[in-house]
């Protein structure tokens, strides 16, 4: 399941889980007739307008089937379908397994070791930022600690990890003071470690953090966590 900001901003990233899902061993299929979870208009507590378009994703990725396993590089989405889905049709059952793409790699596919090296010249310092919904899903530091087993990455742990981004996807059009403020305590944190690398699991977050970096010209490199595991050869 590619989701929105993929599609749309992060094609990058789609093709980065393709190719880890492939390295490993999986049959990845992509369903072209996908559009979105629903997230979207739920969040803004349009309900009716959410249950239309989950309908289609439900149909889409054959969501009532115990045989269907769906794989999300956003834990938002994951979130959405896994706890969403429950409060938009409280009388419907999710069947298929549905996963964060770490998730997915740790928990499903047992991946506690990521063979290859980051393709750079020099070790590269990184912190990595954890999105809100992951706390929902309940995957704790397991990015981080399948991250750290990559060689030419030097992981330093970030200081208030479970802090917001300031993202919160219309919050960040609808506060935008806010959630800048936010944002930059969220930078702030990253400056005190010396990253050079900021990593994460939610293109969201990536977008907002990346914009706000851009804007002080910070050199520090924004990623995807598939990104840096398809990487790492």
């Amino acid at each position: 399941m590619l989701t929105c900001l993929c599609d749309a901003f992060y094609g990058e990233v789609g093709i980065a889980t393709v190719e880890v899902l492939q390295r490993i061993g999986c049959r990845v299929e992509f369903p072209a007739e996908q559009t979105c979870c629903g997230q979207p208009p739920f969040n803004a507590g349009d309900w009716a307008a959410s249950r239309a378009v989950a309908e289609r994703c439900r149909t889409v990725f054959e969501l009532d089937d115990p045989a269907s396993v769906v794989v999300t590089p956003s834990s938002s989405c994951a979130a959405m379908l896994r706890e969403g889905y429950a409060m938009l049709f409280p009388d419907w059952t999710l069947r298929a397994q549905v996963f964060e793409f770490g998730e997915f790699l740790v928990r499903h596919r047992g991946i506690v070791e990521w063979p290859g090296r980051l393709r750079r010249e020099e070790p590269i310092r990184a912190v990595y930022h954890r999105a809100c919904h992951g706390r929902g899903l309940h995957l704790g530091d397991l990015h981080e600690r399948l991250l750290g087993t990559v060689e030419g990455i030097e992981w330093v742990g970030l200081p208030q990890a479970e802090q917001c981004c300031g993202f919160g996807g219309a919050f960040s059009a609808t506060h935008p003071k806010v959630s800048t403020g936010i944002g930059m305590e969220k930078l702030a944190q990253v400056a005190t470690t010396g990253a050079e690398m900021l990593v994460s699991g939610d293109m969201g977050c990536l977008m907002h953090l990346k914009g706000l970096l851009s804007r002080q010209h910070s050199p520090i490199e924004v990623r995807h966590f598939a990104q840096v595991l398809a990487e790492a050869q």
